[in-house]
């Protein structure tokens, strides 16, 4: 997905997938690629893309979105139904189209009395609804990896499809799961596997439960139109941290955090194929937003007045032509505006992690040294009387993560601010991103990207023995846990390669898990059912099995997990209730 083309609505996208060939649907994913690797130029509402040295494509969009396919025009000897149009708006971000008139009426209705509860979807719902259901399991079978822009155009098709039909919430999961599954693709540093994950079990949770809703039930899944918020005008930022990306897929590169003065977060990024010394050399290059010329690392200690700001509902800032950014003065954590950070409770923090929200968390610790766990040594730390853990986010070796966290075991005693990332499970844990300085609490250090050294350390400072330290005994949900995971990128293969796993199912009912057990069972039996004809030829997999299989899964995973997180937080269960599906009023 590139930032540099306008939005396009999910129909047109659809549309021009669908009248493709079969020979160029099978090459629209190599297209897409090639695309991406040429530069756009954005002359007005118009971007140009050279193809080659004879082929321009271009998209003009009035009021900054495609709305319609013959906005998408190409040169070449194809065009119309040719490959560059499909793969130039498979390349574009999703946007949101307008409301249908149903929808509209939906938006009247909120402003005057409330509409009657519905007896139950209508044909035309049900049709809608199964669509998108077939479209999300389609894709979960072939997981992130090979959900290409075939696979993605249906889904959108799907979601223009229960638009229509009056279904916004549907609609609005399905674009998300799009969006999702091309951030994973293109390696998008605000893709989190958790995160898609959510977002394939709500579309798939919403399709599965509408059919057979009726009253408050049937109206909350049907949702109502609501627009993201997209802040206009100018944004005072003060810089947080900056945090090294680097993935298992070849890509590389820096996320600059910063905030305004209420509180809300917002990214900067570059990311591109590289390796770690991509991930560390990102640092020093020019964050690319206006005219400015900070760094991210010098931006993670400074501030940022930008105007014609253009923001994702993620928070990363776009880089537009029409977008201004200058040099500001920044802020100490323990000052006004960023010292309001760190006075949320904790327990409020995370519970807004749970809910879907922010995952950073802004915690006051006092180290007490490491303790030993099987994947290496992390911090253990007192925050406001819970025993913490503190883990690394990176553990390669170019990067100084696992080397600052040792030299930060032996400044144990003081109490220092840090930002970490919630990582779920039942005690609490956290990713450790950045810290105050040991000695100097008016510096900070962001522990992916600068290296501590001794001399920042208090004197005499040495480091205690790792320490074992019992844990309780810890539900074994992860045997489930991490087959759900697992799908989310590799599909079905994953799981019907695996083979068997009936020792894990039996192990948690062992131990009390026995519902997770039985979904454990079920999911492999369905990832590996795939009955034959009467001349041995395989059949077509039943997709629709191995999603619901799955998806009972990750509801009971997600429900326990965020149960158990809450208590060692001792954030309290109730609060902590579940997110609403992508899309969802």
């Amino acid at each position: 997905m590139s930032p540099d083309l306008p939005p396009v609505v999910p129909s047109v996208t659809a549309d021009l997938v669908a009248a493709l060939s079969p020979r160029l649907r099978k090459r629209l994913d190599a297209g897409v690629a090639k695309l991406l690797a040429r530069s756009a130029v954005r002359e007005g509402d118009t971007v140009r893309i050279a193809v080659d040295d004879g082929t321009d494509v271009v998209l003009r969009a009035p009021g900054g979105t495609v709305t319609d396919a013959e906005a998408i025009r190409c040169g070449c000897l194809l065009a119309p139904d040719c490959l560059h149009r499909a793969a130039a708006a498979s390349a574009a971000p999703v946007a949101e189209e307008a409301p249908a008139p149903a929808e509209a009426m939906e938006a009247v209705e909120e402003t005057g009395t409330a509409p009657t509860e519905p007896d139950a979807a209508t044909a035309e719902q049900h049709d809608a609804a199964r669509a998108v259901f077939d479209a999300a399991a389609a894709v979960l079978e072939a997981g992130t990896d090979g959900a290409g822009a075939v696979l993605q155009a249906e889904l959108l098709h799907a979601a223009h499809t229960a638009r229509l039909a009056g279904l916004p919430r549907a609609s609005a999961a399905a674009v998300s799961v799009v969006a999702g599954v091309r951030a994973a693709r293109s390696a998008d540093p605000g893709h989190r596997l958790t995160d898609l994950a959510g977002s394939l079990a709500g579309v798939l949770g919403v399709a599965h439960r509408l059919p057979h809703a009726t009253g408050p039930d049937l109206t909350a899944l049907r949702g109502t139109v609501r627009q993201p918020y997209r802040p206009d005008g100018s944004l005072r930022l003060y810089g947080l941290f900056s945090e090294p990306v680097l993935t298992t897929t070849g890509y590389a590169g820096a996320v600059t955090w910063t905030a305004d003065a209420d509180g809300r977060l917002y990214t900067v990024s570059d990311v591109a194929p590289g390796g770690p010394a991509r991930a560390t050399g990102a640092a020093d290059r020019t964050v690319r937003i206006g005219d400015t010329a900070l760094t991210h690392r010098e931006l993670s200690r400074a501030g940022l007045a930008v105007s014609g700001a253009t923001v994702s509902p993620t928070g990363r800032l776009g880089a537009g032509a029409g977008v201004r950014a200058v040099r500001a003065s920044g802020a100490a954590w323990r000052a006004d505006p960023l010292d309001r950070l760190w006075g949320i409770p904790v327990a409020e923090q995370v519970t807004r992690a749970l809910n879907g929200g922010q995952d950073l968390l802004f915690l006051e610790v006092t180290l007490a040294g490491t303790v030993r766990e099987t994947t290496g040594d992390c911090l253990l730390a007192d925050c406001a009387g819970l025993p913490l853990r503190l883990a690394t986010a990176h553990e390669d070796p170019a990067l100084p993560c696992r080397d600052n966290l040792r030299l930060l075991a032996a400044a144990g005693g003081g109490r220092l601010r840090i930002v970490a990332r919630l990582a779920p499970g039942p005690c609490p844990r956290a990713l450790l991103l950045a810290t105050e300085h040991p000695t100097d609490p008016g510096a900070r250090v962001d522990l992916g990207l600068d290296r501590l050294q001794r001399a920042d350390l208090p004197a005499g400072a040495v480091a205690p023995p790792a320490r074992t330290v019992p844990t309780g005994d810890e539900a074994p949900l992860h045997l489930l846990r991490r087959r759900v995971h697992q799908v989310v990128p590799g599909g079905r293969r994953v799981l019907a390669l695996a083979g068997n796993r009936s020792g894990d199912g039996a192990r948690l009912r062992r131990l009390g898990l026995a519902t997770a057990g039985d979904l454990l069972d079920d999911l492999h039996a369905a990832a590996a059912d795939r009955s034959r004809d009467p001349f041995g030829r395989l059949l077509p997999a039943d997709t629709g099995r191995f999603a619901r299989a799955w998806l009972a899964a990750a509801v009971y995973t997600d429900e326990v997990e965020r149960a158990l997180c809450a208590a060692a937080w001792g954030a309290a269960a109730n609060e902590a209730a579940p997110p609403a599906a992508p899309g969802a009023s």
